[in-house]
């Protein structure tokens, strides 16, 4: 079972044991970028497959893509990362339809989620339009990593 939740202490040196390719890390950074890059507008989340945390992502609350696209009352998904030695096993899409729920718990105040993902990782890409997000049909191209497709899920 895929559960959500805010990082705590407790899991700390679990995320840090999370890996990923190096293509991916590029995407999403490594387990130790995504320890360090909570704030007030940025919250942690682990992903736990029963008790062992196999991904992490984060919620921003202040999400903006600059004037090149109108955040309409939404939250960002950034850094969404599945531990290498657990990939192709469809989890990427269990953890974001189990997003949904965890949002509609713990961020009812939000109409939508939104994303970026970059045009190169096709695999992301119908990974988050299997566990519901849409394509909005535009591009977000200020990115240091290249053009990115904007996904958006009605919460």
């Amino acid at each position: 079972m895929i559960t959500i939740e805010k990082l705590t202490e407790s899991s700390v040196e679990k995320v840090r044991q999370i890996l990923l390719t190096e293509e991916q890390v590029t995407f999403a950074g490594t387990a130790e970028e995504f320890l360090k890059s909570g704030t007030d507008t940025i919250a942690l989340h682990i992903i736990k497959l029963k008790n062992e945390v196999v991904g992490f992502f984060k919620i921003d609350v202040g999400y903006t893509l600059g004037d090149e696209f109108f955040i309409e009352n939404g939250l960002g998904l950034r850094a969404f990362a599945i531990d290498i030695k657990h990939q192709g096993k469809g989890l990427g899409t269990l953890c974001v339809k189990a997003l949904f729920s965890y949002l509609k718990e713990n961020y009812s105040s939000y109409s939508f989620m939104y994303l970026t993902v970059n045009c190169k990782n096709l695999s992301a890409f119908a990974c988050y339009l299997k566990g519901g997000f849409k394509d909005t049909g535009k591009k977000y191209v200020a990115g240091a990593a290249g053009p990115q497709y904007i996904m958006q899920l009605k919460i």
